[in-house]
Formats: C-alpha cells, structure tokens, sequence
C-alpha cells in the first residue's frame, strides 16, 4: 500500500496548516510623520495592510471606531479594508496616493508628511498570501487584529521584533529594506498566530475542521499528498470514520463535500504552479491528481472560467 494510504502521524492539523503560510509584499512605506496630519488608506481588494506604529502615538479610525495605538502596538486588516490614520481624532485627512513618498525601490517607500508637531513614526505594509491555506485562512479572520507588544501574553516575540524594526526603520542602512519587509512578514505570521491562540472555537468552518480531531487527519492528507487518487473511502479511512458519518460530518463543518474541498484544494495549488514555474502543463496536471491534461483542461476551466494557459498568460502580461 502506497504510503499516503496508511493514516497520517498524528500531528497538528492547524499547525501545519499555518506552516505552509506563505506572503508576498507588495509594498512596504516608513512613514514620519509631525502633527497635524492625517492619511486616509484606500480599500485594496485581495491584500492584507498592516501598521506597526515604532515611535510616538497616534489613532486609527475603522468603520467609525477610534483606536488609540503607542510605539508597541500593531494592527492588522486582513481583508484590506479603508481606514483613516491620525495624529489625533477630528483632524483633516489626505488620501495616501496623494502624498508625495520618496521611492527606494518597486516595494519600498518613504514618507515624510505633517505639520511640524509632535513625531510620530509607523511601518506600513501591504501584503498578500499565495496559498491555498493562506487562502482559506483569510476568510476566518476577523475584520480588525490588534497587537499590543507589551501584552506579557504573547510572550518576548512581540517586542523583540518590533524593536528590530524600529531600528531598522531609524536609519535606512544597507540592506535594511531586505531586513524589513523579512521581519514584518514574520509579524504579520505571528499575529495571526496570536488570534487564533484565542480565538473561539466554532462548530463549523475550517478552523473548526481542522481543529476536529478525525476530520483534521483527513484534511491534513489531502493537504501532504494533493496528487493522490483519493476516494470518499480513503479519506473516511483516514479520519478513523465510517464513510456515511465522514462524508455527513465534513459537509457540516465546511459547507462542501470532501470531494468538492480535494478539486478545489487541487486547482488552486496548479494554478499557483502555473503561475510561478514554467513547469510542463502534464506536470503541473499530473501533481493535481489528473491523469491527462485534458481532464486538468476541463476541470480548471469550469472552476475559474478560464483555461490553465490563461493563467500562466496574465502573469506574463
């Protein structure tokens, strides 16, 4: 028997899940900014923005809330919503790509904006995930994170990182871009580890399944070995579970069929293949479980309304 067939180590489906978390940053800004000031951040669709405040104080307006942040503190949108950065509430506020920024490179900017007040000093960033789990990460998420670094809860990691950055974010010296946007991305993992740490268990969802003890061994197969020709059976297997029970349990947690979740797992990993190699499209056909390109031609079409060749066009282009 192949080795995907026999059950997976018993291990931490959630876990693993975060380990196969992957960003891409698409723009990181260091901004100083004195007193009067404020900047209004537009809404950007499938992108995460976070901001970690280094130096001085400031507030965040979201959806009408007010959010007072210090040097320390980090809040993160998952779902790139708009939000109004502010020396203090009620001041004016100018849209960010209306101030003039000092480019150092595709990904990384500098921002010197204000009246000449108080300092204030912040790193901001905006950051996608180009995985399958990144994904289905990102539609539990809340609409708001936030990162308090003096939060003896969230242990020296907060901090200690933060502190980096502020130095780094100080003085822009040789390869501090670099060091930077690493560290930020490891921040924004970090954070997101923290809410899930207390976040409340559901009873349906991802997380919920992921964090079943029967249904996470089953995901977390389809998850190591894509490729297999997985059947109801051997997934039910794989759970411990009688096919019937798997099969109704799986439906309820995640809203789909297991083997509805296997093909979408499936497309969006060749899609992101297809995307970032020049591999072969038999390989790429034959790493999401299809025996012909054909099959994967069908398939891939009528999940995404396009064909595979499309996709690896668009990067091109």
């Amino acid at each position: 028997m192949d080795d995907c067939f026999q059950p997976v180590p018993l291990a931490d489906p959630l876990g693993e899940a975060l380990h196969m978390l992957r960003l891409t940053g698409t723009l990181y800004c260091r901004a100083t900014m004195t007193a009067p000031w404020g900047v209004v951040l537009p809404k950007l669709v499938d992108s995460m923005i976070f901001l970690i405040v280094t130096a001085g104080r400031c507030v965040a307006e979201i959806d009408g809330e007010i959010i007072e942040l210090s040097a320390g503190t980090m809040v993160l949108l998952p779902h790139g919503d708009s939000f109004r950065l502010l020396s203090e509430a009620g001041v004016d506020a100018e849209p960010l790509f209306d101030l003039p920024v000092e480019k150092i490179s595709d990904r990384y900017e500098l921002m010197t904006y204000g009246g000449g007040g108080a300092l204030t000093r912040a790193m901001t960033g905006v950051v996608q995930f180009d995985t399958v789990a990144g994904q289905r990460l990102l539609s539990v998420l809340p609409r708001v994170i936030r990162i308090d670094g003096w939060d003896e809860s969230l242990g020296d990691w907060v901090q200690s990182t933060l502190g980096l950055i502020a130095r780094e974010a100080s003085a822009l010296r040789p390869g501090g871009e670099i060091v930077i946007t690493r560290l930020a991305d490891i921040l924004v993992i970090q954070a997101i580890r923290a809410w899930l740490d207390s976040a409340p268990d559901s009873e349906q969802g991802w997380l919920a399944a992921l964090r079943d003890p029967q249904l996470g061994r089953a995901l977390v197969a389809i998850h190591r070995f894509p490729q297999t020709d997985w059947t109801l059976a051997q997934l039910a297997a794989q759970a411990g579970m009688s096919r019937s029970a798997f099969s109704a349990r799986f439906s309820e947690r995640l809203g789909q069929s297991a083997m509805a979740y296997l093909v979408q797992w499936r497309l969006h990993l060749a899609r992101a293949r297809l995307m970032e190699t020049n591999d072969p499209m038999a390989a790429v056909a034959q790493q999401a479980g299809y025996q012909s390109e054909a099959a994967f031609s069908r398939a891939f079409r009528q999940y995404f309304g396009k064909p595979p060749g499309a996709a690896r066009r668009s990067v091109v282009a």
